[in-house]
């Protein structure tokens, strides 16, 4: 004696690690909702799965948390089909930012500091944050002021493009300083 075709393939496509289905549905009393959306109020398992078998559909655990669990009768494969979708189009509209360093000495030349500048407008303009670094060697350590003066004339020269995440502060014999492009923060 055979069994209906698509009940066949429900039991082999129903292994799940995110939702429960079906029969591995183990608590007694669940809440369910129908495929429009519609309470149909709190039933036993066994009473759910009926119905959602006449309505060939699936019975979706979608509230485990909840008091009872609240579970869907809806289409699992189409389900779990518009869920990879709208992942997908999350990921794809998905900005990854990367953080470019631009590293400057205290006692840089003018065009060497509006190379830089440059630089720093160029990552900027492509989405990227900004890591100013002023490197001191030997007794420049004792003038942090020039490092902080530097870094705060590259803040203004770029200003219009962005904003200071990161304020200068000195870590060991360099000092910092962090840009956001500043469409990312609106």
């Amino acid at each position: 004696m055979h069994a209906p075709a698509f009940l066949i393939y429900r039991e082999v496509k129903f292994i799940s690690r995110d939702h429960r289905i079906n029969e591995n549905i183990r608590v007694k009393e669940i809440r369910v909702v129908d495929e429009d959306g519609k309470q149909l109020g709190v039933l036993s398992a066994r009473e759910a799965l009926k119905l959602a078998e006449e309505k060939q559909l699936d019975l979706v655990e979608i509230a485990p948390q909840a008091k009872p669990p609240v579970c869907r009768i809806m289409d699992y494969g189409k389900f779990k089909f518009e869920q990879g979708k709208r992942e997908k189009e999350a990921r794809k509209n998905q900005r990854i930012i990367n953080v470019k360093e631009v590293k400057l000495r205290p006692n840089i030349d003018d065009h060497d500091f509006d190379v830089k500048a440059k630089n720093a407008i160029r990552f900027l303009k492509d989405g990227d944050k900004v890591k100013l670094t002023i490197m001191f060697r030997g007794r420049q350590i004792v003038h942090p002021d020039l490092g902080k003066n530097l870094l705060l004339r590259m803040a203004e020269q770029v200003a219009e493009l962005a904003n200071v995440e990161r304020q200068p502060k000195l870590e060991g014999k360099n000092m910092i300083m962090i840009l956001a492009p500043k469409q990312q923060q609106e």
